[in-house]
């Protein structure tokens, strides 16, 4: 009774919902046995604050009382991957060069969570596989440490989480174009207008793998792109060289040409000196004697 009455102030005190889902947890950790009965005591009072109770608000109070076991059992099933070695697995499971290109899904948190809940929940995980952390499996909790640091960073950065919010928002938008497709050819053949798409799951699971798509094909793009301005780069600095080349080529040239220029020059005047002093002497006339 202790326990309910505590329920009931806190949420006199108008608790959030995530309060309250924190507060139901540690309540079915340890008080497993009546846990159910403090949540319906605990529901009812979001549901119906007042004393009065009618018949026609039971349907409500059902509804919001199926929602939120619906919403814990959501949170059980998110934290049951929220172990040491189940993220560490999850951030390097094969494949994760491409799954881990979503930072939103890096994190696990929504893209329209504000950016405090991004740095609540990149602390928590990152605390989670840190090397120092895991001492027996140090090597690939570093790698998933650095997965999560460079998510975090993304996020962090306005215009890369814009552009990530949009891949997500173009993946919800061809789904739905898809779906309505599907519709389209089911009426076509006369079997009605439901798609497996209509369940929650097989939506979202859908959205995930269109998601999961267009990021691989965005970084293949870019990948690409890099690829072509490293070429273009490699170009111009091999024209650089060659240029270089030349130009040193000519330089050394026109250096020879100076040098055996005056070599030239000094042999001309050499062998011009040379030839003056070398030139025809006429012998000298002698009186002939008779």
């Amino acid at each position: 009774m202790q326990v309910i009455r505590k329920i009931e102030f806190l949420d006199k005190l108008f608790l959030t919902r995530y309060t309250q889902r924190n507060l139901f947890q540690n309540i079915h950790k340890s008080l497993k046995p009546i846990a159910n009965d403090l949540v319906v005591c605990t529901v009812y009072n979001m549901a119906a604050p007042t004393a009065t109770a009618s018949s026609e608000s039971k349907p409500l109070d059902d509804n919001i009382l199926q929602s939120f076991f619906t919403e814990v059992k959501e949170i059980e099933k998110r934290d049951s991957v929220l172990t040491p070695k189940q993220q560490i697995d999850r951030l390097l499971r094969p494949g994760s060069t491409y799954f881990n290109l979503n930072p939103f899904e890096v994190l696990q948190i929504s893209p329209e969570a504000p950016l405090e809940d991004v740095k609540k929940q990149y602390r928590r995980l990152s605390i989670l596989v840190h090397p120092d952390k895991n001492p027996d499996d140090r090597e690939r909790a570093q790698k998933a440490f650095d997965v999560i640091n460079k998510a975090h960073k993304s996020l962090e950065d306005e215009e890369q989480r814009q552009r990530a919010f949009e891949v997500i928002e173009e993946a919800k938008g061809r789904t739905d174009l898809m779906i309505e497709e599907k519709r389209k050819k089911l009426r076509k053949a006369g079997k009605g207008d439901k798609v497996e798409e209509d369940d929650p799951e097989k939506y979202k699971h859908a959205v995930y793998v269109l998601t999961t798509k267009l990021f691989a094909d965005m970084e293949r793009k870019r990948r690409q792109q890099e690829d072509r301005d490293q070429e273009e780069r490699k170009r111009k600095r091999e024209a650089e060289i060659r240029e270089q080349e030349k130009a040193q080529q000519e330089k050394e040239w026109q250096k020879n040409y100076e040098e055996s220029r005056e070599n030239r020059v000094s042999s001309w005047k050499n062998f011009q000196t040379g030839k003056r002093s070398k030139s025809y002497k006429p012998p000298k006339h002698r009186a002939e004697t008779r």
